[in-house]
């Protein structure tokens, strides 16, 4: 080989290293490009997650911003936002108030033994009844029952007195109501179930959407802030109060016999 050919060969070889050498410069560069891309996104993502979770831990909780919503009362109640529930004939001369908690186990054990005899005596204009719905239980034991109950009730009101009466008991009956730990009353498709053995409220799609849409979800937290306000002195349920009387003296009443005193008392006073 001739030293002009010799020194070709090395100078073609150079240049195809050298321009080896810049490809590989390129794809190292678009390497890291797609790294620090890659990198910078990920960062983006967490931070954008960490901020959702933020949003989401500051948000109010349904029930808690529901404190100072616009109120959607239901028919057959007076009252400011619908709170006042009176039940019974114009005839009666007076008003017993029965406090209640919807998760409340020892209310639920009274309307199982005496709710029929309260039932009675209303449809017989012995007295009218007033309901005070409470929600304390949800505080004390967390969750959403006790609320989420309340508000179906008002929706059962919303369809008649009777619906509400109804719908009361079947929620307190053996075979419906959950141990107060378990928080069961919060899904409104089992509070659904419950009202398809009352006959008004049975397949009754008015009030069905009323429980699924929330739309007596403000009238139960103003309902529950009535309680936690009353001027009875009540601060348990289930309690009962006539002429601003608490009947037994404020000890839980669970026979009809004692009933029947506490109440023929009352209305002698």
């Amino acid at each position: 080989m001739s030293k002009r050919n010799s020194q070709a060969a090395k100078t073609a070889a150079r240049e195809r290293l050298r321009q080896e050498r810049e490809r590989q410069a390129k794809r190292d560069k678009a390497k890291r490009q797609v790294i620090v891309a890659a990198s910078a996104v990920a960062v983006l993502a967490a931070a954008g997650g960490i901020g959702y979770w933020i949003v989401q831990a500051n948000k109010p909780a349904h029930w808690e911003a529901l404190k100072n919503a616009k109120v959607t009362a239901p028919a057959n109640t007076t009252g400011k936002d619908g709170t006042t529930v009176v039940i019974g004939k114009d005839s009666a001369k007076k008003t017993l108030k029965s406090y209640e908690d919807p998760r409340c186990p020892i209310c639920a054990q009274f309307e199982q033994t005496v709710g029929s005899t309260v039932d009675k005596d209303v449809e017989d204009g012995k007295y009218k009844l007033q309901y005070v719905g409470a929600t304390f239980l949800d505080d004390k034991l967390g969750g959403e029952g006790s609320k989420n109950a309340l508000s179906a009730l008002g929706a059962a009101l919303n369809v008649s007195p009777q619906a509400f009466l109804d719908y009361k008991s079947a929620l307190y009956a053996k075979k419906w109501h959950p141990e107060e730990t378990d928080d069961k009353f919060k899904s409104d498709d089992y509070l659904i179930k419950i009202a398809d053995t009352v006959p008004a409220l049975k397949g009754n799609a008015k009030f069905q959407d009323a429980v699924k849409n929330g739309t007596y979800d403000a009238w139960a937290v103003a309902m529950s802030k009535k309680f936690d306000t009353n001027k009875d002195g009540v601060t348990g349920t289930p309690s009962f109060v006539m002429d601003g009387k608490k009947l037994g003296g404020g000890n839980v009443i669970m026979t009809v016999a004692d009933f029947n005193k506490a109440v023929d008392a009352a209305l002698k006073g």
